[in-house]
C-alpha cells in the first residue's frame, strides 16, 4: 500500500488549507484512513479518522474547525481544515490502516510522506 498526500502549505491565522490522501495497492475490507501530525519536539498525535463506512473520530484540539471526508471509490481522504491556528503548525501524515482502530499498530498500518502545515500569527 503506498500513500500519496498532498494540500500542505502556509497559511494565515483563521485561514484554511485542505489536505488530500491516496492510497493505491492493496486495500480491501474495512480500514480506517486518518490524519495525524507532530509539531517540532512533541509527539506525533491523532487528528482524525474516518473508517470505511464513514464514522469519524476527531482530536478535541480541532473539532468543529476540521473537518475529515473520504471517496471510497477513489481510496483517497480528505482533511478541510478551518479557521486554522498557530498551534496547528505540523507536519501532517497521512495513515490507512487495516481494519477499525484509532491504535497504531505497525502491523496494520501504513504511513504516507509528511506535508508541512505552516499557520502563521
Amino acid at each position: 500500500v503506498q500513500l500519496q498526500a498532498s494540500g500542505g502549505g502556509l497559511v494565515q491565522a483563521g485561514g484554511s488549507l485542505r489536505l488530500s490522501c491516496a492510497a493505491s495497492g492493496s486495500i480491501f475490507g474495512i480500514n480506517t484512513m486518518g490524519w495525524y501530525r507532530q509539531a517540532p519536539g512533541k509527539q506525533r498525535e491523532l487528528v482524525a479518522t474516518i473508517i470505511s463506512g464513514g464514522r469519524t473520530y476527531y482530536a478535541d484540539s480541532v473539532k468543529g474547525r476540521f473537518t475529515i471526508s473520504r471517496d471510497n471509490a477513489k481510496n483517497t481522504v480528505y482533511l478541510q481544515m478551518d479557521s486554522l491556528k498557530p498551534e496547528d503548525t505540523a507536519v501532517y501524515y497521512c495513515n490507512l490502516r487495516r481494519g477499525y482502530s484509532y491504535t497504531e499498530d505497525p502491523r496494520y498500518d501504513y504511513w504516507g510522506q509528511g506535508t508541512q502545515v505552516t499557520v502563521s500569527s
